[in-house]
């Protein structure tokens, strides 16, 4: 599966926007992205083939993730926090579209 894929790493000052989003693959996602994801500004999006997007971003330890669909219509979010191991399986079983019920250890979440 290949997601249109934008992030920011604060470390190194890289960012491709959502705008200029780069087609990547779960495992390059996995192997290339993940591991920079280190420090609070970080975050990698990912778009899916409907526009969805799920977003990844680094909590204050760098051991632990924030995961979330936004809603931005809803001002809410659905989302979770996950380890790296568990941010890793995720990446790895990612589907095909996110929402919800493809993703159900995401919850519903007002901002």
């Amino acid at each position: 599966m290949h997601y249109r894929t934008y992030f920011f790493f604060e470390r190194s000052d890289e960012l491709v926007s959502s705008a200029s989003a780069v087609d990547m693959n779960a495992r390059e996602i996995r192997e290339q992205l993940l591991p920079r994801l280190q420090s609070n500004d970080d975050y990698i999006g990912l778009i899916d083939a409907g526009d969805n997007v799920l977003q990844l971003m680094c909590d204050s330890d760098g051991e632990r993730f924030w995961v979330e669909i936004p809603l931005d219509a809803a001002k809410a979010s659905y989302g979770c926090h996950v380890n790296r191991d568990e941010l890793e399986e995720l990446i790895d079983s990612l589907p095909g579209v996110f929402d919800q019920a493809t993703l159900p250890q995401l919850k519903y979440r007002p901002w």
